[in-house]
């Protein structure tokens, strides 16, 4: 999937990855699409609530090779 920003929050626990997608969303336009690399397993819920509260779009959500969670966000 195509992204214009990407936030690696892998080792950082619960709420550091919201935090820091929060972050890069505000700086980014409209329609834009952020990807954030994390490794909490809480994320999953936490990125789902994210999306639901915030307007924002969860466009896609998996697992990477290395066992990492991926989701990409498009800005509201």
């Amino acid at each position: 999937m195509n992204f214009d920003k990407e936030v690696d929050a892998r080792g950082l626990n619960c709420p550091l990855p919201i935090l820091r997608a929060k972050k890069m969303l505000a700086e980014m336009q409209s329609g834009q699409v952020v990807r954030v690399v994390a490794t909490d397993p809480g994320s999953v819920k936490d990125f789902q609530a994210f999306a639901r509260q915030t307007g924002n779009e969860l466009v896609q959500q998996g697992e990477t090779a290395d066992k990492s969670f991926e989701f990409f966000l498009k800005r509201k």
